[in-house]
C-alpha cells in the first residue's frame, strides 16, 4: 500500500506540469535576471534565469515563424514546461539538457539578452523589455513597469515594421506604416474597447517619447492596434484628452512579433519644424502606400 500511494502521489506532481499551449507565444515571465539561453538538436530551448532570487528552468518546443491572420484557428504557440522537463519527460531535464546552437548572425534585433542559431539553420532568441507602461508618461507600479522575458524561434524573415514621420495638422508630429510579416498585414480579429486585442493575430505598437512634456529620458506615450487588412496605424502627437502633447526629440516603436517570431524596435529622431511640401509629400505616400479607412490623412 505504501508504494501504491507514492506512485500515486508522484504520478499527481507529475500531472501538474504536464506542458500546455502558451497563450502568449513568447511571454515567458517577469523582471528575470542572470539569463541563459540553450537549444539543442531536437528543436527545444531551455530557458534558465532567477526571478526574485529563486532560479527557473523553462523548456520550450513546438512552435516557429507565424501564420497569416485568419479567424479558422489560432496562431502558432509554444509549448512551455515550467517545470524544466518534468511535465514532458517526467524527469529534470534541465540537469542534463545539451546545447547545439552556434553563434547567432540573424538580423539586428532590439531588446536583445541572448541569440543563438540552432542546428537546423532556424533561430531562437529573448529579448526583454517594458511593454505594460502606462501611457501618456503616467507613473507605473511595479506590474507596469516589469521588464517581460520573450522568447522567439524563426527561420528566414522577421517581421517588418514600418514607420513614416510627419505632421498633423500642421503643427503636430505624426507617425503612420504598417506592419507585415511574409507580405502579408499583421492584424487580428477581435479586440476592446480599449484597443487590447483578444485573439492571437492582434497586435498592438507600444510607443514611446524622448525628453517630451512628461519628463527627461524614455516616456511611454501610446500604444494602439495595427489595422485589418494591410496591418497600418497612424498617431499623431497632439493633446490627448487631459494630456499635454507629448513631442519629443526622438520616438521609438516596439511590437511583439507574429507567432513565435522576434518583436521588431523602431526608432527615430522627430521631424522638426513644419515643412508643406515635405508633408504634402507624406500626404500623398500615406494614401498611396499605407491607405487605411481609420487614419484621417491631414
Amino acid at each position: 500500500m505504501g508504494r501504491l500511494f507514492l506512485l500515486a502521489a508522484a504520478m499527481a506532481v507529475m500531472a501538474v506540469f504536464t506542458a500546455a499551449p502558451a497563450k502568449a507565444s513568447q511571454l515567458i515571465d517577469r523582471n528575470a535576471s542572470n539569463i541563459k539561453l540553450a537549444v539543442n538538436a531536437k528543436g527545444e530551448a531551455l530557458l534558465t534565469y532567477s526571478v526574485a532570487g529563486e532560479i527557473k528552468h523553462v523548456l520550450a518546443w513546438g512552435a516557429v515563424n507565424a501564420i497569416a491572420p485568419t479567424p479558422a484557428r489560432q496562431q502558432v504557440a509554444f509549448s512551455l514546461d515550467y517545470a524544466g522537463g518534468y511535465g514532458k519527460y517526467h524527469r529534470p531535464y534541465w540537469k542534463t539538457f545539451g546545447t547545439d546552437c552556434g553563434s547567432y548572425d540573424g538580423p539586428p534585433l532590439g531588446w536583445l539578452v541572448a541569440a543563438c542559431k540552432a542546428p537546423d539553420g532556424s533561430y531562437w532568441a529573448v529579448q526583454a523589455w517594458q511593454r505594460a507602461l502606462p501611457d501618456y508618461g503616467a507613473p507605473a507600479s511595479s506590474l507596469e513597469s516589469a521588464s517581460e522575458l520573450h522568447l522567439s524561434h524563426w527561420t528566414g524573415a522577421i517581421a517588418v515594421l514600418t514607420i513614416k514621420e510627419d505632421w498633423s495638422y500642421r503643427r503636430f508630429d505624426h507617425l503612420y506604416g504598417s506592419l507585415t510579416y511574409d507580405g502579408t498585414g499583421v492584424y487580428g480579429f477581435r479586440s476592446t474597447h480599449a484597443g487590447a486585442p483578444l485573439d492571437s493575430f492582434g497586435r498592438n505598437l507600444y510607443v514611446d517619447t524622448f525628453d517630451s512634456s512628461y519628463g527627461a529620458g524614455w516616456k511611454r506615450e501610446n500604444s494602439f492596434l495595427t489595422h485589418k487588412p494591410k496591418g497600418t496605424f497612424c498617431y499623431g502627437f497632439y493633446p490627448h484628452g487631459s494630456h499635454p502633447a507629448g513631442r519629443g526629440t526622438k520616438y521609438r516603436a516596439t511590437v511583439i512579433g507574429p507567432g513565435v517570431t522576434p518583436d521588431v524596435l523602431w526608432q527615430g529622431s522627430a521631424p522638426g519644424p513644419y515643412n508643406r511640401a515635405a508633408d504634402l509629400a507624406a500626404n500623398a505616400e500615406q494614401r498611396a502606400a499605407f491607405p487605411d479607412p481609420a487614419c484621417k490623412v491631414n
